[in-house]
């Protein structure tokens, strides 16, 4: 050991009496120097203008694209090579290679004490970053030093992982540059190897291990895995164990078969380790964030808990022709096992398989027009065709539906959960992030556990809003839409419908929705609604202004009234009749996700609505959920004509001001249990048309889902909300960031300029 600390020494000094190791220090230090202090200005300069950042600083400062960790990490392959160039290949040019051989000094001790220098200069640029880091902790309340410790261990990782492939590369040649140029092309195949033969199932798993690509991101992150942690370790110990061997047969007359089987072998090793150490439950983990962000929920892993030893499997059903093909091809595997990790961490016997298949994609209107009046088939051929497939990889129309009938999930990719002879589907969704997250894998293991799940019925007979279309005014989108993630379908929700007229009410049922009846309720059909309602029975009401007397007499046995007359709202973008109440305080006890709005001002959208009026004195707790701003709202009396003229106030005509509540809540206490009431003035704001631009302007989806939940308790959809970000302020004012720009861009990498200038001189006088 002493040998090597003392190669390691004189490597040390023979580096920093270069300007090399002095020049990129200084340019290491200005990189991170500028990453920080640039976007710290930025946000000292927004929270002085008064705009607070709901957003955590942690990941926004060092994490993000500008953040100092993703400025680092992008570039420091650039650094390595340009040190480890010489470390042997100087000593071959210059023959002292010969002197080292003919020395007591083992090859051994040599490449580990020239590898110990480059983790101790890795160290150094670790502690330029650490600079930062404690720099934060001063200047941002609550920063989540967990995190950045372990994207200290990442890069102090991947420097020592470079510097053992730069130390081989330097061993290969004597020219520095060009151990300089195949360390970078050393670099790139590590990082594009991932992507070599991903169709192949055991090759695939070996050339994934083998990449750089996204080995730290998990680290940088916060999630610290033993898989990642080892891939590091055998890449230090596959090239350095090269770089022995290949200095070993400079000096020895050796068998070809000897000299190359040592290469094998040490290839050999590496990849074993890497398959063994990337099997899921051999994976250790652990979340050194501080509100455990990388982890899953604790409702969604005592889900997983439930399930017990019993096997869970996943079979993907993949259609050539449709748009999600990318997600289940072979070349995705990997990818599609990365989305399943967070949950094969607590469920180690999940089984992945795929199952290729093509057919008409039956909700792509398009997809008619676009073959052409060409067969499936033959559409099916030349898209395999152009991805050097065989259509025989496929399975056709009707061999797949021998196995699985996959129409009624429209033929899109879609993934079939079994578990103890029961199954369930997982969908992929129209979105931008197309995966299902934790509410949606959670409620689809609900199901697969025979849980009761809530269900939603809604009343038909009456003409009122339909679950199964797709116009703007129906509720397809809130209830049964597969592709609509925030479907309550997808959230965990059984939906389903019922005539009065010819049914009963079922008991087991968690609310019943009557929206927007166009025909008055027959007495048999209303003396059904009393029932359900005397009996404890949850319900939503929903009306429409205009048909206040198909809902009044029903509302009257509450105590309630929908107001004649239209609620305005005029603003120069919309029409007057689109109201935007906000949504209170109650609300924020329904849903998780609810908590902040009321606080936010949130608002819903209801485009057509009048008021509710009440009694308190009756035998429920009425709670207002939304209610319109006095400013600039009023309830009118008459025909609303908003195409012509102007919408006027007019006192003469009957019009009130003030604030009115739109959607209200019925609280009592019978037969044992809280009875849920919701009784909402417009029927709309629950409509396709809404939820679809819900993102746009409103929190309607938010709010619909917080209604159902409350209505069934809050059992769906599963609450996987994580505690709002501590470290969204930043102690730092607009003068206070330009000092700290002044101090980290020119003042220290001026002192460090100052201090290799003075060392390298005073070498040069010696």
């Amino acid at each position: 050991m002493k040998t090597i600390l003392r190669v390691a020494g004189t490597e040390l000094r023979t580096l920093f009496y270069s300007p090399i190791a002095w020049f990129l220090m200084i340019i290491f230090l200005i990189q991170c120097s500028i990453a920080y202090t640039s976007v710290v200005e930025i946000i000292a300069r927004d929270q002085e203008a008064g705009n607070l950042l709901r957003m955590s600083m942690t990941d926004f400062i060092f994490l993000s694209n500008r953040g100092v960790f993703a400025s680092v990490l992008k570039n420091i392959y650039l650094y390595m090579p340009l040190l480890t160039m010489g470390l042997i290949s100087r000593e071959t040019s210059s023959g002292t290679i010969k002197l080292l051989h003919s020395s007591p000094i083992k090859v051994r001790e040599i490449v580990l004490g020239k590898f110990l220098s480059m983790v101790f200069y890795s160290l150094l640029l670790v502690l330029f970053a650490g600079i930062f880091v404690v720099t934060g902790i001063f200047q941002i309340p609550n920063l989540d030093t967990g995190m950045l410790v372990s994207a200290l261990l990442a890069f102090l990782l991947l420097l020592c992982a470079y510097a053992a492939i730069g130390l081989f590369m330097s061993s290969l040649t004597n020219y520095q540059i060009v151990a300089a140029i195949c360390t970078f092309v050393m670099f790139g195949v590590l990082s594009y190897v991932g992507e070599l033969w991903q169709g192949i199932p055991f090759v695939r798993n070996l050339t994934y291990f083998l990449s750089l690509s996204g080995r730290t991101s998990n680290m940088a992150f916060g999630l610290i895995t033993t898989k990642d942690v080892i891939y590091f370790l055998v890449i230090m110990y596959l090239f350095l164990s090269l770089s022995i061997y290949k200095m070993r047969s400079d000096m020895e007359s050796k068998p070809a078969l000897v000299r190359w089987g040592r290469y094998v072998l040490a290839m050999a090793v590496t990849l074993t380790i890497g398959y063994i150490s990337s099997i899921p439950s051999l994976v250790g983990y652990y979340d050194a964030t501080a509100q455990k962000l990388r982890t899953l929920t604790p409702n969604a892993q005592r889900i997983i808990k439930e399930l017990g030893d019993d096997q869970l499997e996943v079979i993907a059903y993949t259609n050539l022709l449709g748009n999600h093909y990318n997600l289940g091809s072979p070349e995705s595997y990997n990818s599609t096992l990365r989305k399943w990790e967070p949950y094969m961490r607590f469920k180690h016997n999940m089984k992945l398989s795929s199952v290729l298949y093509y057919d008409t994609v039956l909700d792509n209107p398009n997809f008619v027009r676009y073959m052409g009046g060409k067969s499936a088939e033959e559409i099916a051929k030349r898209i395999a065709d152009s991805k050097d497939m065989k259509l025989s990889d496929f399975k056709s129309p009707a061999e797949i539906r021998k196995i699985i009938d996959l129409r009624p999930e429209y033929n899109r990719y879609v993934m079939q959960l079994k578990y103890k002879g029961r199954s369930t589907f997982l969908r992929v969704y129209n979105d931008n992030r197309q995966w299902p997250d934790e509410p949606e894998v959670s409620a689809a293991f609900k199901r697969l556990q025979q849980a009761k799940m809530p269900k939603i019925v809604f009343l038909t007979g009456n003409l009122q809003r339909d679950i199964n279309k797709v116009g703007d005014r129906e509720y397809k989108a809130l209830t049964n839409l597969k592709t609509f993630r925030n479907s309550l379908i997808n959230q965990g929700f059984d939906v389903d419908t019922l005539s009065l007229a010819s049914q009963a009410i079922p008991s087991d049922i968690s609310a019943l929705v009557l929206a927007d009846p166009k025909v008055a309720l027959t007495p048999a059909e209303m003396n059904k609604l009393e029932e359900y309602i005397s009996n404890g029975g949850n319900i939503l009401i929903a009306g429409e202004p205009g048909k206040q007397a198909i809902l009044n007499p029903l509302l009257a046995t509450l105590g309630v009234k929908m107001m004649d007359g239209l609620i305005v709202q005029p603003t120069k973008e919309m029409q007057p009749e689109l109201v935007t109440p906000f949504i209170t305080q109650t609300v924020s006890s329904f849903f998780k996700p609810l908590e902040h709005a009321a606080h936010d001002s949130a608002r819903a959208t209801m485009p057509g609505t009048t008021s509710l009026s009440y009694s308190d004195s009756g035998a429920f707790k009425v709670s207002p959920l939304l209610v319109t701003d006095p400013k600039g709202t009023w309830l009118k009396q008459g025909k609303l004509v908003s195409d012509s003229a102007e919408v006027l106030f007019d006192s003469a005509a009957g019009d009130k001001r003030g604030s009115f509540p739109t959607a209200i809540s019925l609280t009592r206490n019978i037969n044992g249990k809280e009875q849920r009431i919701i009784i909402s003035a417009d029927a709309d704001f629950m409509s396709n048309a809404e939820l679809q631009r819900f993102n746009l302007r409103s929190a309607n989806f938010v709010f619909n889902t917080g209604l159902f939940s409350w209505l069934s308790y809050g059992e769906f959809p599963i609450d996987t909300s994580r505690p709002p970000v501590e470290d969204y302020k930043l102690n730092v004012t607009k003068d206070q960031a330009k000092f700290f720009k002044l101090l980290f861009v020119w003042i220290a990498p001026g002192i460090l300029l100052a201090c290799g200038a003075i060392l390298l001189i005073r070498r040069k006088r010696k």
